[in-house]
């Protein structure tokens, strides 16, 4: 001890001084006081992924016979710990570090090793064992798919789904309400409460879909492809044994990648996927935006629909409510479509054999899966499942609405239709009315042709 409360460690560039309390070595020492920028460490869900790789990396070496069982078994065992989140306070490198993360795999290193020689009671040391076979080239890049995998797995399909079914059963218990439809936020035909409600769910499925259908991209693993993509210092079959092994560790179908030069020297997997997230982004903004409108008022907009009250709107205004959940999920929309953009710049800066913007791509990445995880269930639960409807507003909309005139261009006309719908605009009259003095049509025939409910069923009205 040169001085209270730290100790000595060094590496190949010398000694430096690290706390007492700390787990890490030298080289994530040198990146704390390195890198300063941020105060952002690279996320939980990140560090339980390099908490798996390493576990599997022991256990793969072990079977290969390049690892004594008693030292892998005590990596894999404080991996284990890693994963499982015992350890996160000794992870404080920045995310704003070397481009390739190596000062996080070194991190994970020193922090398994330290862990592993208390528990065997002599060394293991954090690059000849825990890095065995390994690189920061290849261990990073599998950390973003391992790490995306697993919260698109278990946090952002299941909220979709519940997102969903929400909106559906929600469109399920509206389905005799019909509204005025709007295009370019002017009135329109009729559509029903349910029709305007399906479209939302279908699309949250979609994006869902759309998430699937990029998984098998971003579950193939770059591990074994080591420094440049060649695999030196890995035992070949390596990369595929990691692979299984963190499937069967966490029931994910992760596969060895196909070409480890480009898994090294790229991510356009992970670009793919958030462009997929940008995709829902896109659509949890419109369903959004559409609740705020319907919401606006109440008197003085459109108050077709009451949002759950749940929290005083202003600090002035007595009695004042607002949209809060939809401009909440509005927000986490437009963080994503922001982060999908640094997700494009990183992509495009895999310079020959190695991406350098590895932990930005893994942080913005997760960091959009969780926010579109919670936004979803926080839509469905405290937005869409409990808002009511202001039915008296609705119907008055309705029966003033002068393009209801549509339903009878096929049987008076265009230029009738529009003249009919002038008047009732002017007049502030309804189409009903202005049609018995304009056309020789009977009641029953306006009555039948002019049926909000009727006319969101489509077709000619006959």
């Amino acid at each position: 001890m040169s001085k209270q409360g730290f100790r000595i460690e060094k590496d190949s560039m010398g000694e430096l001084h690290v706390p007492e309390s700390a787990l890490w070595g030298a080289q994530t020492q040198r990146a704390v006081e390195n890198f300063p920028v941020s105060g952002l460490c690279m996320p939980r869900s990140f560090i339980r992924a390099l908490g798996l790789i390493k576990g599997a990396a022991a256990r793969a070496n072990c079977e290969l016979g390049l690892l004594a069982p008693d030292i892998a078994e005590a990596i894999a065992e404080a991996a284990r710990e890693v994963e499982q989140g015992d350890h996160d306070g000794q992870f404080p490198v920045d995310v704003f570090q070397t481009g390739s993360g190596t000062s996080s795999n070194m991190n994970a290193n020193e922090v398994i090793a330290r862990l592993a020689s208390e528990r065997l009671g002599q060394p293991v040391h954090p690059n000849d064992h825990v890095n065995m076979g390994q690189s920061s080239n290849d261990v990073i890049p599998t950390a973003i798919h391992v790490s995306a995998c697993l919260a698109l797995h278990e946090q952002l399909l299941p909220a979709l789904v519940h997102l969903e079914k929400v909106t559906r059963d929600k469109a399920d218990s509206l389905q005799a309400q019909v509204k005025t439809g709007r295009t370019h936020l002017m009135d329109a035909m009729p559509v029903s409460f349910a029709q305007e409600l399906g479209g939302w769910a279908t699309q949250v499925g979609q994006g869902a879909e759309r998430v699937r259908s990029s998984l098998p991209r971003l579950e193939a693993l770059a591990q074994g492809g080591t420094a440049v993509g060649t695999g030196i210092n890995a035992e070949p079959g390596f990369g595929a044994r990691v692979a299984a092994l963190i499937g069967e560790r966490t029931g994910v179908p992760f596969t060895a990648c196909s070409d480890r030069f480009e898994a090294l020297s790229s991510q356009d997997a992970a670009v793919e996927m958030h462009g997929q997230l940008r995709t829902l982004a896109v659509s949890l903004m419109k369903v959004a935006n559409d609740l705020r409108w319907m919401n606006s008022g109440p008197l003085a907009g459109l108050g077709e629909i009451a949002l759950p009250a749940l929290q005083p709107g202003s600090s002035i205004m007595p009695g004042k409510v607002n949209p809060v959940v939809p401009e909440s999920v509005a927000m986490v929309c437009a963080q994503v479509m922001g982060n999908d953009t640094t997700l494009t710049v990183a992509g495009q800066s895999g310079t020959f054999q190695l991406n350098v913007m590895l932990p930005v791509v893994g942080y913005n990445l997760l960091q959009s899966i969780g926010l579109l995880a919670n936004a979803s269930r926080l839509l469905g639960d405290k937005a869409i499942a409990g808002f009511t409807v202001n039915e008296a507003r609705i119907a008055e909309a309705l029966d003033r609405n002068p393009i209801l005139v549509t339903a009878l261009n096929a049987v008076i006309g265009y230029e009738k239709g529009a003249e009919i719908a002038k008047t009732a605009y002017r007049e502030g009259r309804s189409i009903l009315e202005v049609a018995r003095e304009h056309t020789d049509l009977s009641e029953a025939d306006l009555q039948r042709l002019l049926d909000p409910a009727a006319l969101t069923r489509g077709g000619i009205q006959k």
